[in-house]
């Protein structure tokens, strides 16, 4: 579902096109066919393409503007409007190409705000299922906390707060699908790595009971008791009511260690190594 943004420069521009008493062009003739225009009538076939959803035809008469009407006031307000029409149109590397010009030609605009939160949004829109590479779930935190940065106070930097927690819960989830995977292979030390990436560095997100049970789990099945009484006693610290504490109890406490019921002996030769490896890793200062 496509996000919404708290505010959008195109209501304005289209209400300040109005106001000039831009008439939309009604030529049938092959579009973009170079012919010098006024940017009234360039810009005004661009804002009517935007109101039928046409928004790559606007995106290029945006375009079109700009290169031939370089140093009129619409030719500012076209470039960034061009990469809201391409970002409506799910062409978001055209869309960030753009917005990336305008930042940098345009640093004190006053919609700079709302380029900086567009491009967040273009990484935002191509966020994968768990499953999948999380290139762009990473490069979407890292744009909207440039937001909040820059611009804590606008409405795009309160609704980058609200998209952050989204994401880095999105990325939370995808260690925990891989440290479960890891588990289901016995790979107890590859797991708790992740475990311990969703414990320490997502620790607002909803994933953190279920990495502290997991974390009891792993550290059972490799015999690490103390390092289980740890992870569960957190768990029950701060998730009491919770079934993953319940459980995480039962198996710190000794009561079971399925992962270890059915293991073949160089299995175990394999789960010992593991285990040496984790209590090294703890004994470091």
């Amino acid at each position: 579902m496509r996000s919404s943004a708290p505010f959008s420069p195109l209501r304005l521009l289209v209400v300040a096109a109005l106001a000039l008493g831009l008439a939309a062009c009604n030529s049938d003739k092959k579009e973009l066919e170079y012919k010098e225009q006024s940017v009234y009538e360039i810009y005004s076939k661009a804002v009517s393409y935007v109101d039928n959803g046409r928004f790559t035809d606007a995106g290029k008469h945006f375009d079109e503007v700009e290169r031939q009407h370089p140093y009129s006031v619409w030719s500012t307000k076209a470039m960034l409007m061009s990469a809201y029409a391409y970002y409506r149109a799910d062409q978001y590397d055209e869309a960030i190409t753009r917005l990336d010009r305008f930042i940098q030609v345009h640093p004190g605009n006053r919609d700079i705000a709302y380029a900086y939160y567009l491009k967040g949004l273009c990484s935002y829109e191509r966020i994968a299922d768990i499953r999948r590479d999380q290139d762009q779930t990473a490069k979407a935190l890292d744009a909207l906390e440039d937001v909040i940065s820059r611009f804590p106070d606008s409405p795009y930097g309160r609704d980058a707060r609200l998209k952050i927690d989204l994401v880095r819960d999105h990325l939370a989830g995808r260690e925990m699908s891989i440290g479960r995977f890891y588990v289901h292979n016995r790979q107890y030390l590859a797991a708790i790595n992740r475990f311990k990436v969703v414990v320490d560095q997502f620790g607002s997100t909803s994933h953190v009971a279920e990495a502290l049970y997991r974390l009891t789990e792993a550290f059972t099945a490799l015999g690490l008791s103390s390092e289980a009484h740890k992870s569960a006693a957190v768990l029950g610290f701060n998730y009491p009511s919770t079934d993953w504490y319940r459980d995480a109890y039962a198996l710190a406490g000794g009561a079971q260690t399925p992962a270890l019921a059915d293991v073949k002996p160089e299995g175990k030769a394999v789960i010992t190594r593991e285990a040496n490896t984790v209590k090294q890793e703890a004994s470091r200062p």
